[in-house]
């Protein structure tokens, strides 16, 4: 077992609450989306102020039941009001507006639920203008230690990078990390077998019960092919009539089944990076996994040993970077946006961060003596926009200069 898992507790405080606190002070709703079981509720049950607001989840049948008779019950005589799994009530956003428009001032609300809300039409058009929106992701390695937030990619945005040295404490392998996964409830188990009967319920209460309650899928056996396909392809380009081929269904239906997956937070598309905003939407997108665990299971690994002669291997150690790059990049304000950069004789970079006029190159390398040959993409990103920096992150000890503006630096700078 990694050391990382060896003593933890319960609770693990989350990087996003200091701006979920500072939201509710400046905005009468906030809703926190995210996967099954990132999270949400135990931070909400945990974290101040919200552990001392009123909660209410529409798990609890007699809640939900309460909610369709009489939706203003669930706040009378309170002003702070938590409420949970709001996904499966969309028609609460109703009277959650009039009660806002009402009383301004009055009362704050926290929403949170494990679909994406802000795809949801009925509530995305309830409270337009009223709600702001933050997402939780599985946990970092940071917050398992009980770390502050890396400083890093702010500090590389303003054309600061870090001294060449030698980390005191070599990075402990990735494997078992991204074979585990991030997940709060899978910290405390102790063995591999675990955790596999851990994902593999996981994805069953995934496909039985949300996906029902959310979308109309008829055949859930393509559906978890989907999901075992679109795995194999974590850190590719999306090749939408590929994945039909090779799972027996339309196009159509692919393109549906994703945009499930992408509103349920199990995975991700980042767009291409080019100077026109219009031609980003224009080429395929890379997909991610939202945590690497989910992607490894789905693909057929189990162990260590099958993770490490995979061929996939280092698209989930880019999956992994991956992960701790989103997280960070939804702290800054406003939140930096995520791309990949590809030319068309083949030259790419594997992550470019958008923050306002700042761009950051991010290249990840499954290798512990980086060199400047391993920077190519880096280098000629950086000959089309002089303006940027780059990072090489790598699995080894050293800080290292590999050019004015790149350097390459271990992946566990970026965990806090």
């Amino acid at each position: 077992m990694n050391n990382f898992y060896s003593k933890l507790e319960t609770f693990y405080p989350r990087w996003i609450t200091p701006i979920l606190q500072q939201a509710t002070h400046d905005h009468a709703v906030v809703i926190l989306t995210g996967a099954r079981q990132v999270g949400k509720s135990t931070l909400l049950l945990n974290a101040r102020p919200f552990c001392q607001w009123r909660f209410h989840s529409l798990d609890n049948f007699a809640t939900l039941r309460q909610v369709q008779q009489e939706p203003e019950a669930l706040w009378a005589g309170a002003r702070h009001i938590v409420i949970d799994e709001v996904q499966k009530a969309p028609r609460l956003l109703s009277a959650i507006k009039q009660a806002v428009d009402r009383n301004p001032g009055r009362f704050n609300f926290v929403l949170s639920g494990s679909a994406n809300l802000l795809l949801m039409k009925q509530i995305s058009e309830s409270l337009a203008g009223r709600a702001v929106y933050f997402i939780l992701d599985p946990m970092t390695m940071g917050e398992i230690q009980k770390k502050q937030p890396s400083t890093m990619l702010t500090e590389a945005l303003a054309g600061k990078l870090p001294a060449e040295e030698c980390l005191r404490d070599p990075p402990p392998d990735p494997t078992p990390i991204i074979l585990r996964g991030l997940m709060p409830g899978l910290l405390t188990l102790s063995t591999p077998q675990a955790c596999l009967r851990w994902w593999d319920g996981y994805v069953a209460t995934y496909l039985e019960r949300d996906l029902r309650q959310l979308s109309q899928i008829e055949n859930l056996l393509d559906f978890r092919r989907l999901m075992e396909l679109t795995a194999l392809r974590c850190g590719q380009l999306l090749n939408q009539s590929e994945i039909a081929r090779d799972a027996g269904i339309s196009q159509s239906t692919v393109h549906r089944y994703l945009n499930v997956l992408e509103a349920t937070h199990m995975f991700e598309r980042i767009p291409a990076y080019t100077f026109s905003h219009t031609t980003r939407l224009l080429k395929s997108p890379k997909a991610y996994w939202n945590d690497t665990g989910l992607a490894v299971f789905l693909s057929g690994y189990f162990t260590e040993d099958d993770l490490r002669s995979a061929r996939e291997f280092g698209a989930f150690f880019e999956t992994f970077i991956f992960h701790h790059l989103r997280v960070l990049s939804r702290l800054m304000v406003p939140p930096a946006r995520l791309y990949f950069w590809r030319t068309r004789s083949g030259v790419e970079v594997d992550f470019v961060l958008e923050h306002g006029r700042r761009l950051l190159a991010i290249e990840v390398k499954l290798t512990t003596r980086p060199s400047f040959s391993t920077a190519a993409g880096l280098i000629r990103f950086l000959q089309d926009h002089p303006h940027a920096v780059g990072l090489l992150v790598h699995c080894g000890s050293e800080i290292l200069r590999l050019h004015r503006n790149i350097a390459a630096v271990p992946w566990t700078m970026l965990s806090g």
